[in-house]
């Protein structure tokens, strides 16, 4: 809420009045009224949601609604000159073909100047290719010609940034589900190669780019811990990261790329456990929450941020919360079953919000829609962990039967993998088994018994029944019997 608030506040009064004005026009006059009041005068959120009559759920909606709307503003008025400069690109012929020499190159000296500062290679080169043309019988021919050629490969650097980005966040999400070494290599192998083509060019775009794979990298795959002390810092990647954004503020790439940083520095806190510092990123990153799975990962793998807001609420106490927030939360979120990691991590976490809402037919059908809609073949690890959290459901709702074909499918997939490479899974159907057992005597003591060994258990690979909460309430529920 801090980010929208502060977004509004610092809205030039014509901006307001345009984004208010747009509002009432399309009878979004809730929204309007949030506008205005947000700017206006000094509500807690409460206060507004008994004035417009709504209930958190409807007010979340409002919220991330007005947010948008504000965002789609702001970002008409970025593209606006950047528009023009593409238009005037696009009409370069016309200019060849009708203007005198002079005032051609003129033109298009202008035009250099103005795609520089927007940074814009593919259109440079097209400015460049028309330079030649014009300076044919010129000594400055070779210079354009030299020109043309740096910006064609430049351009070409670039593309292949993206697509090693792309590349890196596809596989590190096999990575995720396996935790195999050959498969760290290879991340470390295209780190090094993205190191490469970044150092190529003294580039801004490159250095931004190189940054959202070399953070990433870093929290998640070869912590800091492990590198040379002259490695620059992450603080000071963020820093001149966000320098070369307040440089470039017309940059439409730069002003999305500004989520992925956020979502960085999220992390980055969550990693050294300064949990005040990472709270003031965690709200602004919330509330784009389905933007970012959505849109962003070629960028960034944004499933990690589900993981850490189950992780937040666990630690805050709030986990039970988590279920109302996700109904208005991910109205808008477009499910990819094609991206195996995401979709999996995203209708995890789901299930699990559900569990903590005592919502356990809920949390089994989310998981067995999940193991219809995707093969996890090719991770095998995940799947058990998958299957696992599915069967603590089965022991919930009082299905043993299917809790124990299961379990025994689990057991034997365990078998063909090695136990030590599955240890927290076993531990965990252990206390499944012992809920479940025929002998009721000391139940509760034998499951406390066990509870401390897997607490202990850390593995490399996703893990979602390691976010199962080993308290007195589980205890109970699976225990208790009516």
């Amino acid at each position: 809420m801090a980010k929208l608030k502060n977004i509004i506040k610092q809205l030039s009064e014509k901006d307001f009045k345009a984004i208010h004005d747009s509002l009432i026009e399309s009878n979004a006059d809730k929204s309007a009224y949030l506008l205005k009041s947000l700017r206006e005068r000094q509500l807690s959120d409460n206060k507004i949601m008994t004035e417009l009559d709504v209930n958190a759920n409807a007010y979340y909606t409002l919220r991330s609604r007005l947010n948008l709307k504000i965002e789609e503003y702001l970002m008409q008025q970025l593209e606006s000159p950047r528009t023009d400069v593409l238009r005037k690109v696009a009409n370069i012929n016309e200019v060849l073909f009708t203007k005198k020499r002079t005032i051609a190159i003129a033109t298009l000296k202008k035009l250099e100047k103005e795609l520089i500062d927007y940074d814009l290679a593919n259109e440079l080169t097209v400015i460049y290719k028309s330079l030649k043309k014009l300076n044919v019988n010129s000594p400055d021919y070779f210079q354009y010609s030299q020109l043309y050629n740096r910006h064609v490969a430049y351009m070409l650097a670039l593309d292949k940034a993206e697509d090693l980005l792309a590349d890196y966040f596809r596989k590190y999400g096999s990575y995720l589900f396996s935790g195999d070494e050959m498969e760290k290599l290879g991340l470390s192998l295209l780190m090094k190669e993205m190191q490469n083509v970044a150092n190529l060019y003294e580039s801004h775009r490159l250095y931004v780019y190189r940054s959202c794979m070399h953070v990433f990298h870093r929290l998640f795959v070869e912590p800091d811990e492990t590198l040379e002390q002259e490695a620059e810092g992450i603080e000071d990647i963020f820093v001149k990261v966000q320098k070369i954004f307040d440089s470039y503020n017309l940059d439409s790439i730069y002003y999305h790329l500004n989520l992925v940083f956020e979502f960085l520095k999220l992390e980055y806190y969550n990693h050294y456990k300064v949990y005040r510092q990472a709270e003031k990123f965690y709200e602004e990153v919330n509330d784009a929450a389905s933007n970012l799975l959505t849109n962003y990962s070629t960028y960034t793998f944004p499933a990690q941020f589900l993981i850490s807001k189950l992780e937040r609420g666990l630690r805050l106490g709030t986990e039970a919360e988590l279920y109302a927030e996700n109904e208005a939360g991910f109205i808008d979120y477009e499910a990819d079953v094609q991206d195996i990691p995401r979709h999996v991590i995203y209708v995890v976490y789901r299930a699990l919000s559900a569990y903590y809402a005592d919502k356990f037919e809920e949390a089994a059908r989310l998981i067995n829609n999940l193991l219809n809609e995707v093969s996890m073949k090719k991770h095998p690890f995940a799947l058990l962990e998958v299957k696992s959290v599915l069967a603590l459901q089965y022991v919930l709702m009082r299905d043993y039967e299917l809790f124990n074909q299961l379990a025994n499918s689990i057991q034997r997939q365990i078998r063909t993998y090695g136990k030590d490479s599955c240890e927290n899974i076993l531990l965990f159907l252990k206390i499944l088994k012992i809920s479940t057992s025929e002998a009721k005597r000391e139940k509760v003591k034998k499951i406390n018994a066990v509870i401390p060994k897997l607490k202990q258990q850390t593995v490399p690979y996703f893990a979602p029944t390691l976010l199962i909460k080993l308290d007195e309430k589980l205890i109970k529920n699976l225990t208790e019997f009516d």
